[in-house]
């Protein structure tokens, strides 16, 4: 999927919705746990009530980890059904790798030769040859970290360089770049950090970037829309846990069904409000 066909789907649902399946086996409905494949079963109906008003999903890798093989396999079930039903949904691996560049090689073979990804987040800490190797898979993205939205980001994210006073993550952003075009490279900037949005689009004023924090973390989405959208919206803003756990009862996948159409809804008048629908 190219960055147009992104914007489409956007216009089209009147939504810039991601949907977070951080699914967690100790928080999902009991009457769950007695079907064969917990997570897939809890993920399906929240796929199915959702999809209408989200153009993005996003598999949060370590929640299906920890489940070891049985995990594994429910995650692959997960993004298959997306793919099946509504294969112009985005699926994001929401999986911070990055290593050496033949370590890297295999991790995109993984998510993007072997598995039906659109996009995996990746660490910039290691550099251009632990990217690059993402970014050789004709219209596969990299979602790079540049500004996080949890409380430890400020423990380097914001350090400064003495040589010309730019702070970690302006020249993550900056140097990156170089790297790959907005076509192929996005960044993870935190909603919980939305009052750098204005600057951040100032140094990225063409690319999307994937906005975790609202919801359950406290940001703001009208913030971040001021702030953030450019002229082909150039948001992915998720919500995890506020959607896929507005109620652990068997009414679950038509609570998360609400709390989604109540964001798209926001997402609606925000983007008529800036002309782009």
């Amino acid at each position: 999927m190219n960055q147009q066909q992104l914007f489409e789907q956007i216009q089209k649902k009147r939504s810039f919705l991601c949907v977070g399946l951080d699914t967690d086996i100790q928080k999902i409905p009991q009457h769950l746990l007695d079907t064969s494949d917990p997570v897939f079963s809890f993920n399906k109906e929240i796929i199915d009530a959702t999809a209408e008003f989200a153009v993005a999903y996003k598999p949060n890798l370590a929640f299906y980890e920890s489940q070891g093989s049985k995990g594994m396999i429910s995650l692959e079930k997960t993004v298959s059904y997306v793919k099946s039903k509504h294969p112009k949904i985005f699926v994001i691996a929401d999986a911070k790798r990055g290593d050496i560049g033949n370590t890297s090689n295999l991790y995109a073979r993984a998510f993007f030769g072997k598995q039906q990804y659109d996009a995996v987040t990746v660490a910039p800490y290691m550099g251009e040859d632990s990217v690059k190797p993402f970014m050789t898979y004709p219209e596969k993205w990299v979602i790079l970290l540049a500004l996080t939205s949890n409380q430890g980001a400020a423990d380097f994210q914001f350090i400064t360089n003495n040589q010309n006073g730019e702070k970690l993550y302006e020249t993550v952003l900056k140097k990156s770049q170089g790297w790959g075009t907005a076509e192929k490279l996005m960044y993870v900037v935190g909603a919980t950090k939305a009052e750098k949005l204005k600057e951040i689009r100032e140094i990225v004023p063409n690319h999307f970037l994937l906005v975790p924090g609202i919801g359950a973390q406290g940001g703001s989405l009208q913030e971040v829309a001021h702030n953030g959208l450019n002229s082909k919206c150039g948001l992915l803003v998720n919500s995890s846990r506020g959607i896929i756990y507005a109620s652990s009862d068997v009414d679950f996948a038509g609570k998360a069904r609400e709390a989604a159409q109540k964001v798209q809804q926001e997402m609606e008048h925000l983007l008529t409000e800036s002309g782009l629908i």
